[in-house]
Protein backbone atom coordinates (compact mmCIF):
# COMPACT_ATOMS: atom_id res chain seq x y z
CA UNK A 1 0.00 0.00 0.00
CA UNK A 2 1.47 3.34 -0.99
CA UNK A 3 0.31 6.97 0.39
CA UNK A 4 1.41 8.28 -2.82
CA UNK A 5 4.83 9.30 -1.54
CA UNK A 6 7.93 8.44 -3.32
CA UNK A 7 10.46 10.72 -1.62
CA UNK A 8 13.43 7.46 -2.14
CA UNK A 9 14.21 5.08 -4.80
CA UNK A 10 15.14 1.15 -4.28
CA UNK A 11 17.35 1.86 -7.00
CA UNK A 12 19.25 4.67 -5.49
CA UNK A 13 19.31 2.61 -2.34
CA UNK A 14 21.21 -0.55 -4.18
CA UNK A 15 23.52 2.03 -5.83
CA UNK A 16 24.64 2.96 -2.43
CA UNK A 17 24.85 -0.68 -1.27
CA UNK A 18 27.59 -1.09 -3.27
CA UNK A 19 29.00 0.81 -0.72
CA UNK A 20 27.14 -0.44 1.72
CA UNK A 21 30.09 -1.30 4.02
CA UNK A 22 30.53 2.64 4.57
CA UNK A 23 26.77 2.57 5.76
CA UNK A 24 25.57 5.08 2.85
CA UNK A 25 22.25 2.86 1.80
CA UNK A 26 21.49 2.90 5.68
CA UNK A 27 22.26 6.61 5.84
CA UNK A 28 20.09 7.35 2.91
CA UNK A 29 16.85 5.57 3.88
CA UNK A 30 17.20 7.37 7.60
CA UNK A 31 19.36 5.15 9.72
CA UNK A 32 21.86 7.20 10.98
CA UNK A 33 23.02 5.59 13.95
CA UNK A 34 23.16 2.27 12.35
CA UNK A 35 24.92 3.82 9.05
CA UNK A 36 27.57 4.74 11.59
CA UNK A 37 28.18 1.31 13.34
CA UNK A 38 27.98 0.19 9.60
CA UNK A 39 30.74 2.52 8.88
CA UNK A 40 33.10 2.03 11.67
CA UNK A 41 32.95 -1.72 10.95
CA UNK A 42 32.98 -2.36 7.60
CA UNK A 43 29.11 -3.08 7.28
CA UNK A 44 29.04 -5.34 9.48
CA UNK A 45 32.24 -6.85 9.08
CA UNK A 46 30.56 -7.38 5.26
CA UNK A 47 28.05 -9.76 6.74
CA UNK A 48 25.44 -7.14 7.70
CA UNK A 49 25.86 -5.35 4.41
CA UNK A 50 24.67 -8.58 2.59
CA UNK A 51 21.83 -9.03 4.97
CA UNK A 52 20.74 -5.26 4.07
CA UNK A 53 20.53 -6.47 0.28
CA UNK A 54 17.21 -8.03 1.34
CA UNK A 55 15.89 -5.30 3.39
CA UNK A 56 16.30 -2.53 0.97
CA UNK A 57 12.57 -2.69 0.05
CA UNK A 58 11.41 -2.66 3.85
CA UNK A 59 13.83 0.37 4.22
CA UNK A 60 12.62 2.04 0.90
CA UNK A 61 9.02 1.53 2.30
CA UNK A 62 9.43 3.22 5.93
CA UNK A 63 11.53 6.31 4.64
CA UNK A 64 8.57 7.02 2.13
CA UNK A 65 6.26 6.83 4.59
CA UNK A 66 8.20 8.95 6.56
CA UNK A 67 10.10 11.82 4.38
CA UNK A 68 7.83 14.78 3.35
CA UNK A 69 8.43 15.08 -0.81
CA UNK A 70 8.55 18.29 -1.94
CA UNK A 71 10.73 20.95 -4.58
CA UNK A 72 13.72 19.40 -3.01
CA UNK A 73 14.68 15.75 -4.45
CA UNK A 74 15.79 13.60 -2.24
CA UNK A 75 17.53 11.21 -4.67
CA UNK A 76 19.49 14.31 -6.16
CA UNK A 77 20.36 14.85 -2.79
CA UNK A 78 21.85 11.93 -1.26
CA UNK A 79 23.63 11.84 -4.85
CA UNK A 80 25.29 14.62 -4.67
CA UNK A 81 26.10 14.67 -0.96
CA UNK A 82 27.52 10.92 -1.58
CA UNK A 83 29.81 12.08 -4.29
CA UNK A 84 30.41 15.95 -4.02
CA UNK A 85 29.99 16.35 -0.51
CA UNK A 86 33.20 17.52 -0.15
CA UNK A 87 32.30 20.61 -3.04
CA UNK A 88 29.52 21.08 -1.08
CA UNK A 89 26.97 20.80 -4.21
CA UNK A 90 24.20 19.46 -2.31
CA UNK A 91 23.42 21.95 0.29
CA UNK A 92 23.84 24.75 -2.97
CA UNK A 93 21.05 22.59 -4.47
CA UNK A 94 18.99 23.02 -1.39
CA UNK A 95 19.62 26.58 -1.30
CA UNK A 96 21.80 26.73 1.75
CA UNK A 97 24.45 28.77 -0.79
CA UNK A 98 26.71 30.05 2.32
CA UNK A 99 27.36 26.89 3.86
CA UNK A 100 27.80 25.62 0.35
CA UNK A 101 30.23 27.76 -0.56
CA UNK A 102 32.20 27.33 3.29
CA UNK A 103 31.78 23.30 2.51
CA UNK A 104 33.43 23.95 -1.45
CA UNK A 105 36.35 26.06 0.61
CA UNK A 106 37.32 24.35 3.64
CA UNK A 107 36.91 20.67 2.70
CA UNK A 108 33.40 20.29 3.49
CA UNK A 109 34.36 22.05 6.97
CA UNK A 110 37.23 19.37 6.95
CA UNK A 111 35.00 16.20 6.94
CA UNK A 112 32.58 17.22 10.07
CA UNK A 113 30.06 18.91 7.99
CA UNK A 114 29.71 15.79 5.95
CA UNK A 115 29.20 13.31 8.39
CA UNK A 116 26.91 16.00 9.74
CA UNK A 117 25.12 15.92 6.69
CA UNK A 118 24.46 12.61 6.74
CA UNK A 119 23.09 12.40 10.05
CA UNK A 120 20.68 15.11 8.80
CA UNK A 121 20.22 15.19 5.50
CA UNK A 122 16.69 13.46 5.00
CA UNK A 123 15.29 16.19 8.06
CA UNK A 124 16.97 19.08 6.15
CA UNK A 125 15.26 18.55 2.96
CA UNK A 126 12.17 17.56 5.05
CA UNK A 127 11.91 21.17 6.99
CA UNK A 128 12.32 22.55 3.08
CA UNK A 129 9.52 20.57 1.54
CA UNK A 130 7.51 21.65 4.65
CA UNK A 131 7.80 25.31 3.68
CA UNK A 132 5.55 24.82 0.68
Amino acid sequence: MSNGNDTHRKTIGYILWIFGFTGSHRFYFGHPISGTIYLFTLGLFFVGWIVDLFLIPGMDRRANLRFREGAIDYNLAWILLTFLGILGVHRMYMGKWISGILYLLTGGLVGIGIIYDFWTLNDQITVINSRG
